[in-house]
């Protein structure tokens, strides 16, 4: 049986007094919202380029928010008496 729906992204890019460049995501699914946060921050000796914080914080913001998606699929997947899926170790570089 074919399952469409359409969940709802909202980021919000904001720099505090600091400099640091923040964001703020939320997820709308229509019966649950969910959001996460992001930081980034820029070493004073590096050229300000705002693109590139708006980018980490927004990655951040978005990385917590998948894993959040992730973990609850996880206790839903058990939920229903199906085993826990199986998880890779991570590759490379971490940013």
């Amino acid at each position: 049986m074919p399952h469409t729906v359409e969940w709802k992204v909202r980021l919000h890019l904001f720099e505090d007094d600091e400099g640091a460049t923040k964001a703020h995501v939320v997820l709308d699914t229509g019966t649950t919202e969910l959001t996460g946060h992001g930081t980034a921050h820029r070493n004073p000796a590096d050229t300000n380029v705002p693109e590139i914080g708006d980018e980490l914080a927004a990655g951040r913001a978005m990385r917590e928010l998948a894993q959040q998606l992730l973990d609850i699929a996880e206790r839903d997947i058990e939920g229903v008496g199906a085993s826990r899926p199986s998880t890779r170790p991570s590759v490379g570089w971490r940013l």
